[in-house]
């Protein structure tokens, strides 16, 4: 949620950062209903303000008939003040809900079209016997059964076998392993959210219909972010300990509304994906730098893999709508000709905290301000798993596995299901 100060303010400035996002039209409307509600809202505030202390002043009154009658009729004004506040904050709070944050300086505008590869690492695999796609090679290893999943979830759903659900918890324990050393505190949360929790991340209300919801009214989690962004809620944190750092495992859930593009078959684009989020709360001078961190760790997080791949900074429209800059580590799938995200790395500055209204005490101003919360994806498996089987295959069908994760899964090669598993 954006500063209503801010707005109050430079509301001609903010419009042309947004504009960078969505059609100025569009950006101009909301913010004329916003200012027009919180206009409304201080209104009625001072009204209510004014009507309780008349109330104060003539409770001191010896009760005349009159004074009681004049008692009453202020009762009655309060009420109904406090019944139309209501009603405004609750449009208020859902209109300032629908204003996106505002871009960082460096940010492209536009969608994808804009977005801009800032730097590339490794080479593209070159085959000398014709390679196979993902789908190919997990099922010829039996790896993964995809007609089993469907047959149990539906489409979009897929088992882990034997060296595939190895060579899986393999690469979350490379993740942990290196969070848990550079100092992230591992935290296993809850899969469900409330409402509450979906709006301070900012999946809502914008994007209820992504969400899986049960019949109470909670949504499991598309992404560890949302109970990271949580677990401060409503806090005041210790300066002294800033920046708090964290790390969480989630299986993630997403309805992926709309059709399946024909490339996105296999472990591309699904329903339910393993991923290990990072997270940090910090003071607002100290955002940017934690954001060069947390680019930082999942480009080296790639890069020890002895994958292909490359870092970009996303557009304006092409980025979360609660995020001020994100930057995408996009790895290389060879039967797509095409890179695809594994880690998102974003900083919402104090967007989503204002939501949850977590803060800390300025020990110079002695003021309870907001944090900055940032988060990356570190890792997001379902798109490596299919990046390593098609970058390190071999002209047998066999995969190797990379060096990090022989120790966590006990494997140097995934070999045909027809040979012995080799250890």
């Amino acid at each position: 949620m954006l500063d209503i100060n801010k707005i109050r303010a430079n509301k001609e400035g903010i419009k042309q950062a947004l504009a960078k996002r969505a059609d100025v039209k569009v950006i101009e409307k909301l913010l004329n209903s916003v200012l027009k509600l919180d206009e409304q809202r201080r209104e009625l505030i001072q009204k209510a303000e004014e009507l309780k202390a008349q109330r104060n002043k003539h409770s001191k009154s010896k009760p005349t008939p009159e004074i009681i009658a004049k008692m009453k009729k202020i009762g009655n004004d309060i009420k109904d003040a406090d019944q139309k506040l209501a009603k405004i904050e609750g449009e208020f709070t859902n209109a300032m809900a629908e204003l996106p944050n505002i871009p960082a300086d460096d940010v492209a505008s536009g969608g994808k079209e804009n977005n801009k590869v800032v730097d590339t690492v490794g080479l593209k695999p070159k085959f000398d016997f014709a390679p196979k796609d993902h789908t190919e090679l997990a099922t010829s290893l039996d790896i993964i059964d995809y007609e089993r999943g469907a047959k149990m979830s539906g489409a979009g759903f897929w088992v882990y076998k034997g060296a595939g659900a190895l060579l899986e918890w393999a690469l979350l324990n490379y993740f942990i392993e290196y969070h848990n050393k550079n100092g992230y505190t591992f935290i296993i949360p809850p899969f469900l959210l409330t409402e509450k929790s979906a709006y301070t991340s900012g999946h809502l209300p914008k994007f209820r219909d992504d969400l899986f919801w049960t019949q109470d009214k909670t949504c499991l989690n598309a992404t560890s972010e949302m109970m990271l962004g949580n677990y401060h809620r409503d806090e005041i944190l210790d300066e002294s300990k800033l920046p708090y750092k964290y790390f969480a495992y989630s299986a993630c859930f997403r309805r992926e509304a709309g059709s399946y593009r024909k490339e996105e078959r296999g472990m591309i684009r699904g329903h339910q994906f393993n991923k290990v989020e990072i997270f940090q709360f910090t003071k607002p001078a100290d955002s940017w730098k934690a954001f060069d961190e947390l680019v930082e760790i999942a480009e080296k997080l790639v890069d020890g893999l002895g994958l292909h791949f490359q870092t970009t900074l996303l557009a304006a429209g092409d980025a979360s709508a609660a995020m001020a800059k994100t930057i995408d580590i996009e790895v290389w799938i060879p039967s797509m000709n095409i890179y695809k995200e594994v880690s998102s790395a974003s900083n919402a500055l104090d967007y989503q905290a204002r939501r949850g209204n977590t803060r800390y005490k300025n020990s110079k101003t002695g003021k309870n301000e907001f944090v900055h919360t940032l988060n990356a994806s570190g890792l997001a498996t379902s798109r490596l798993f299919p990046a390593i089987l098609e970058q390190f295959q071999q002209a047998d069908g066999s995969v190797l596995v990379p060096k990090p994760l022989q120790k966590f899964c006990g494997l140097k090669k995934i070999e045909l299901k027809n040979k012995k598993l080799r250890k």
